[in-house]
């Protein structure tokens, strides 16, 4: 059937869904954990579903509760959120036949509420009436009377709204010389926050979204492409770019013409024609002398896993020795310390600004003689002592405690003797040996006043993992320190991020009987991936020539080869066709 609309005066589709503005709000709410990668975005999504293919129409959050995938708390804030809809709207506002928020063309979403919006046809109320369909014949698509000369609108966000804000932030990004192609949400938030009138960060009273929920409008838009884990976002050309004559920073600049702008390319395609420029970092932040506090970290595992009386007293001894500590998720190491800036709560701000913080050049991995025996038989160990080496922090303490039964392990006490050396040795730990609880926490509370006294008159400098290689060549005065920023720290560690293909390798040779992580890092300085190899393989003309290929390869500080043997082992195992003998 159809009916004309009271607005446009044309024939649309008359709703057959009763509760779009449910649907609305549950497609908002699982967008919203889906930005934020929470679980409950399954929950909502098996409650867009169900509402989908009920053909009624409901007039609370509770009487949803019939329908599958809908218990106390989605029902409840369909309740809340029906509330707020009455306060702004008035009690009589329509509440069945608004838009639907799963059409995905422009001109779908352009029906204001309370007229008939076109939108699709609920599963059940097909079934109903599909007899009713066949019968009735549809006009054909040339009769029906269509729009003239109705272009589709472009996207023009409200001025210091969060999409405006986050489109001008990729446009003034994309103008610096060493912009990288891509933004991760943390520098998004940072970078677009003074542009927009309300948080990034944070939700206001009794409302469920902030100003990133505008990112998903950006990437269904296709202005913004979202890839990798974790998110790293890039803008997609066409951007917004300013009209000629006018400020790019200027208010109304994002209102102007669709340009396409790749500077991406345009940035390749220069440094492809001469020399690269000479790396000059420019910091996001700065803390001076006075800005910050040193405050230790301590991975939440610390203090919930394992005995309960050994975390309770860990945690007892630091705050006897009344020393700043945070118990947070570290993907790397047990213990770390931050410089914390200092914030104070401004009049008229709804709250204290979430403070910076910056990782000095210490971890701590903590390590019991039980634990270590462990980390050895199931694997962690080498993985755990790669993985801080790639951390990006120059200072790496192996901290062990001592325990009484460590005769009575399932290793014998002087192959775990023989791995603390070796740590200390051949990976350049430093290892400190602790008699128990309360000496491996009088430690860590020396540590935190000493880099307290160190870095007390010290300017910090931020930076991100990409830089800190060339930020660590270039020579810097003795009272400055270039730092990594905790966000950039702690993701860049994540264990299940998506990983390069030179780090599968590496993970893939570390698997082979005496491959360390020092001798995988020397093998991938010649062959960073696996195609690599076998394309020095294949260019052997023995077997005998195969085997000896990697066995001249040098291989951590003190620069022995790799080992005929060892590299025998690699080349038989990609090399022999079929199963090894």
């Amino acid at each position: 059937m159809f009916a004309p609309g009271p607005e446009l005066g044309r024939e649309e589709l008359a709703p057959s869904c009763p509760n779009p503005l449910f649907l609305q709000w549950l497609v908002e709410w699982r967008d919203t954990a889906a930005e934020r990668q929470h679980k409950s975005q399954i929950v909502y999504e098996k409650a867009i579903r169900s509402l989908t293919m009920y053909p009624l129409p409901l007039h609370s959050g509770r009487e949803a509760k019939i329908l599958y995938g809908f218990g106390d708390g989605i029902c409840n804030r369909l309740d809340e959120k029906l509330s707020e809809y009455y306060t702004e709207h008035g009690t009589n506002a329509p509440i069945h036949y608004t838009y639907n928020p799963l059409l995905t063309t422009q001109a779908q979403y352009r029906t204001k509420l309370g007229s008939p919006a076109k939108v699709p046809r609920c599963r059940a109320a097909e079934s109903v009436s599909e007899e009713d369909d066949a019968a009735e014949p549809r006009p054909s698509p040339s009769k029906r009377r269509r729009p003239e000369n109705r272009e589709e609108q472009e996207y023009k966000p409200q001025k210091r709204s969060g999409g405006y804000a986050l489109l001008l932030t990729f446009y003034r990004e994309a103008k610096k010389p060493n912009y990288r192609g891509f933004m991760t949400k943390a520098e998004l938030q940072r970078k677009a926050q003074p542009l927009c009138r309300i948080s990034f960060t944070h939700f206001k009273a009794s409302y469920r979204y902030n100003a990133w929920s505008a990112i998903s409008a950006l990437i269904q838009k296709d202005l913004v492409i979202k890839t990798g884990f974790p998110a790293r976002s890039c803008s997609q050309p066409p951007l917004f770019q300013p009209p000629c004559g006018e400020d790019p920073s200027s208010a109304d600049s994002l209102a102007g013409s669709r340009e396409a702008v790749d500077s991406q390319r345009a940035s390749s395609d220069s440094g492809a024609h001469g020399p690269e420029p000479p790396f000059t970092h420019i910091p996001e932040f700065t803390f001076r002398p006075g800005e910050f506090d040193v405050v230790l970290c301590i991975d939440f595992i610390e203090t919930t896993a394992g005995a309960s009386h050994r975390k309770r007293e860990l945690v007892t001894e630091l705050k006897r020795s009344q020393i700043e500590f945070d118990v947070r998720k570290l993907h790397v190491g047990d213990f770390l310390w931050v410089a914390r800036e200092r914030v104070q709560h401004q009049p008229g701000q709804p709250q204290t600004p979430r403070a910076r913080e910056l990782v000095l050049e210490y971890v701590v991995e903590r390590k019991r003689m039980d634990d270590l025996c462990g980390s050895i038989v199931d694997g962690r160990f080498r993985e755990q002592k790669f993985r801080m080496k790639r951390c990006g922090l120059r200072n790496r303490i192996y901290l062990v405690e001592d325990c009484s039964f460590v005769k009575h392990l399932s290793l014998p006490e002087s192959t775990l003797q023989q791995a603390i050396v070796n740590t200390q040795v051949v990976d350049g730990f430093f290892v400190k040996r602790t008699k128990d609880v309360k000496e491996s926490a009088a430690y860590l509370t020396i540590m935190t006043r000493f880099l307290q006294n160190l870095y007390l008159q010290k300017t910090l400098l931020s930076c991100r993992k990409e830089e800190l290689a060339a930020c660590s060549r270039k020579d810097t005065d003795s009272d400055t320190r270039v730092l990594l920023t905790f966000s950039d720290f702690n993701e860049g560690a994540m264990k299940n991020r998506a990983q390069t293909v030179k780090e599968v390798f590496a993970k893939q040779l570390m698997q082979i009987n005496g491959i360390s992580g020092e001798k995988a890092v020397a093998i991938l300085r010649h062959y960073d991936s696996v195609a690599s190899l076998m394309k020095a393989y294949e260019e052997c003309p023995t077997a005998g020539g195969r085997e000896k290929l990697l066995s001249n390869i040098k291989c951590g500080n003190t620069q022995r080869n790799l080992g005929p043997a060892l590299s025998k082992t690699v080349s038989q195992l990609y090399c022999t066709e079929g199963p090894l003998c």
